[in-house]
């Protein structure tokens, strides 16, 4: 078993702690993604360097039913052997993917994109993995995180995810404030959650194309990142509890940006 979510042991060879990295990173080397949905997306998705998989023969048949070609080596592995390649909570459902990072997508890959959710120092991977998801539900174009401060393409990641990683853009940058003022220059309207917005997110005005970003559940947006922004909007709740988990306030936003542009 590994202390770190990127790493693995491999059947038959020694686990060797790897070297420390900067966190937020694509890692350096091979991964293990687990889960039927989340080895599925994985296979579906053309920029996916597949290597290897490491499945029960009950999951790779289920698999097969869903019409996945497999086209990497297999090893047909006993689950209790599965278990040790995974953290103990993990639940891999006989599926072990080994597979390259994502390629690393930057704000040039934004161009004929209209709507984008960006995280500032979101560092919780089950929050981010549950926004990737519902971006893709609400059909957003892509997700930005920090190169710091942000969880790394690990399979905790993948799997919170549920697939949802290989079906959109991971957009990594280093200075979200310098990111926010590129994508205005290119003409995105950028709005920042904050509770103590002058207006509600329904009364905002949106444009054309829509950049919104979200704070960590402590801190909020940072200061320069608002300020960056230049407009400051806020969700109104109607019940008692008047604050949400990010990645349920990511959901009401992308829905209120999809009514309000029309989407």
């Amino acid at each position: 078993m590994t202390d770190n979510s990127s790493s693995f042991r491999r059947p038959g060879k020694p686990w060797q702690k790897p070297a420390p990295r900067r966190p937020g990173l694509p890692p350096e080397g091979p991964v293990l993604l687990y889960g039927l949905h989340t080895v599925e997306a994985a296979f579906a998705n053309r920029a996916r360097k597949r290597i290897k998989l490491y499945a029960t023969e009950n999951a790779q048949n289920r698999l097969s039913e869903r019409g996945v070609r497999i086209d990497v080596p297999v090893e047909t592995m006993m689950p209790r052997a599965l278990d040790r390649m995974v953290t103990k909570d993990a639940v891999h459902q006989g599926l072990i993917l080994e597979a390259d990072p994502l390629p690393a997508y930057g704000p040039r890959e934004l161009k004929g994109a209209r709507l984008v959710l960006a995280l500032d120092q979101v560092t919780d991977p089950h929050n981010v993995g549950a926004i990737l998801r519902s971006a893709v539900a609400l059909a957003a174009d892509a997700v930005v995180t920090t190169e710091r401060h942000a969880p790394e393409e690990g399979p905790v990641l993948a799997k919170s995810a549920s697939g949802a990683l290989d079906m959109i853009k991971h957009v990594r940058v280093k200075n979200m404030a310098r990111f926010i003022s590129e994508m205005k220059e290119e003409g995105f309207g950028c709005i920042a959650l904050d509770s103590d917005g002058p207006a509600s997110l329904e009364e905002t005005d949106f444009g054309d194309k829509t950049v919104l970003v979200l704070g960590s559940e402590g801190k909020g947006v940072r200061q320069g990142v608002r300020e960056a922004c230049g407009t400051l909007a806020r969700l109104d709740m109607p019940g008692e509890i008047r604050s949400l988990n990010v990645s349920n306030a990511a959901v009401l936003s992308l829905y209120v940006a999809r009514m309000k542009m029309g989407l």
